[in-house]
């Protein structure tokens, strides 16, 4: 007897098949990583980038996803790109990966580019899910992910600038965390928001450039992207405010 025969109403769909995800920075390694697991996985990809020649290749490289040039930076761009993605359909996920690191000799060495590349990467994040925050809780399975570096629990002088806005994006994370509970409640949770912890990324081309390097305790962008994938496997109560560690 089947489950709509016995009256028994069948449970959420997991996975992240035919779901539409957003991905931000989609031309970094990780994001190139994250578009093609998520398409492999039947997820319907947005890719959203500020170099045009990068999403061409992009759309080249990984056949089937849609992409969007936008400059993230912008709230004003970000909340249009938002408002005409949602009034196409749903939006049941936001891979945050525009990211990138500054160091500088101790404290009087953290400059102020340095500073505004970092501030930027954060602004991204900020402007994301403000726009798209409307259509992650409508969604059955909203989802919402970033990356985050093991330096927020041991901070040096030499990455201040990097790890401050690091530990900026985790709190605002944690809050959208907490605004999907207000919104949806414990009982009722569908949408998510977590943060991804890794020391660094790392790719093949890096391999390639640096052979004689181990890259030890790097993480693999293919680990990242697996993990994005796996979102959708869990409940949201589980992944709700969760910082992962990844390894």
């Amino acid at each position: 007897m089947s489950q709509s025969q016995s009256g028994v109403a069948p449970g959420p769909q997991r996975g992240v098949a035919g779901r539409r995800v957003v991905v931000a920075g989609a031309t970094s390694a990780s994001g190139i990583a994250a578009c093609r697991a998520l398409a492999d996985a039947g997820a319907t990809v947005v890719a959203v980038g500020s170099n045009p020649e990068r999403l061409d290749h992009l759309a080249l490289e990984v056949a089937g996803i849609g992409t969007e040039l936008c400059d993230l930076a912008d709230s004003a761009a970000v909340d249009a790109l938002a408002l005409r993605l949602i009034a196409s359909g749903p939006v049941d996920g936001l891979v945050h990966l525009v990211g990138g690191w500054v160091g500088g000799k101790g404290i009087a060495g953290q400059t102020d580019e340095g500073w505004a590349a970092m501030e930027r990467s954060f602004r991204t994040l900020r402007n994301t899910t403000r726009a798209f925050y409307p259509a992650l809780v409508a969604s059955e399975a909203g989802r919402v992910a970033a990356v985050s570096s093991t330096t927020v629990d041991a901070p040096t002088a030499s990455g201040a600038d990097y790890t401050a806005a690091k530990a900026a994006a985790e709190s605002w994370l944690r809050s959208v965390a907490h605004g999907f509970r207000a919104d949806q409640g414990e009982d009722s949770l569908r949408a998510a928001a977590t943060v991804f912890v890794v020391k660094a990324l790392v790719d093949d081309r890096m391999r390639a450039e640096s052979p004689e390097k181990t890259f030890a305790g790097f993480t693999d962008v293919a680990t990242l992207a697996s993990a994005v994938v796996a979102l959708w496997d869990a409940p949201a109560g589980e992944l709700d405010g969760a910082r992962i560690r990844l390894p």
